[in-house]
């Protein structure tokens, strides 16, 4: 089902979508392919939305930078100095994190408006075209996400693209999971299969690669969240075919449990400490699968190039119960 949403200042028209498949309902924005709800019971049945959003447009469009639900790229997360050498080549990019690029520039996929389709009973595909240049990453870029309620209700994101040019690409969605619904949720638990972490520098740059044993970065046997987290985590396994259960987020006092599954080889644990009103910080919890920040810097890490005749693909998998 679609309706109205909303419309731009320069006219452009904004539709949600919602998706309802066993007793999950997820809506969907065409503005920034942002997911503004996910409803799911808790464990005494009672249905409630566990992710951070806005009723209207309006509030998207005012309080731009948490970047609540929304869809990422061209670059998910940081690129230090706000360029990059490829082939050669050194590309300048737009900062908006100053001294760096952050989730694709001030103009990044989330502030843009998607073509959406039916994608058969339970989804919808979001696509875009982004041009040779834009926010100053080269190549024309054909890139599409898929929305999926399957058959147990898990919602799956399946990205796609392709270039006529060598580029970088990193696609995330950025929602804030808040299992209780509403409140601090520094008390969730949490565990990540993740036995090593990149520490970072004051910019929120990657400074390397380190183990998380012995750290309050160990999360493999699962803990309450806490605050102060705004880092990538390197997932047991790296880039994978199929996607891989890779997390899992529980609200204690609702039994609501989030599981996530991926194909990609980081996680971003964000704790939310900087949100600021109409919500406050540790509000939410986002968990960005990802490649790794700055990897266009960084020939150690897992590559992010993508060339003519490459197909990239990336999936997660948002599953939810109760216990």
């Amino acid at each position: 089902m679609s309706e109205h949403f909303g419309t731009l200042s320069d006219g452009t028209p904004v539709r949600r979508w919602t998706l309802e498949r066993a007793g999950v309902r997820v809506r969907i924005l065409s503005y920034g392919g942002i997911v503004q709800s996910v409803e799911i019971p808790d464990r005494d049945g009672r249905t409630g939305n566990v992710v951070l959003g806005f009723a209207g447009l309006d509030g998207y469009l005012d309080h731009p930078e948490p970047f609540l639900g929304a869809l990422i790229g061209r670059y998910a997360n940081r690129i230090a100095g706000a360029r990059f050498p490829l082939d050669g080549v050194t590309y300048a990019l737009e900062p908006n994190n100053a001294p760096n690029s952050l989730h694709g520039g001030p103009g990044g996929f989330d502030k843009r408006v998607w073509d959406v389709t039916p994608a058969g009973e339970y989804g919808v595909r979001l696509s875009r075209v982004s041009p040779h240049g834009e926010e100053g990453f080269p190549g024309r870029l054909d890139v599409s996400a898929t929305y999926t309620l399957d058959a147990s209700g898990s919602l799956r994101i399946a990205y796609e693209a392709v270039t006529d040019a060598p580029t970088v690409v990193n696609l995330t969605n950025h929602s804030y999971w808040n299992l209780a619904g509403s409140g601090d949720a520094s008390g969730h638990e949490l565990r990540i299969a993740a036995a090593r972490y990149t520490p970072v520098d004051a910019d929120l740059i990657p400074a390397g690669v380190a183990d998380v044993a012995g750290t309050r970065f160990d999360f493999r046997e699962g803990r309450k969240v806490g605050a102060g987290f705004d880092h990538n985590f390197v997932l047991d396994g790296g880039v994978t075919e199929a996607a891989r259960g890779v997390a899992e987020l529980h609200d204690p006092a609702s039994g609501r449990v989030l599981t996530v599954a991926t194909t990609e080889p980081g996680l971003q644990l964000y704790t939310a400490d900087h949100l600021s009103e109409p919500f406050a910080p540790n509000d939410g919890v986002a968990l960005e699968t990802q490649h790794f920040p700055d990897s266009p810097n960084r020939p150690d890490f897992p590559s992010t190039v993508l060339r003519p005749g490459e197909v990239f693909r990336s999936e997660t998998v948002y599953g939810f119960g109760v216990r």
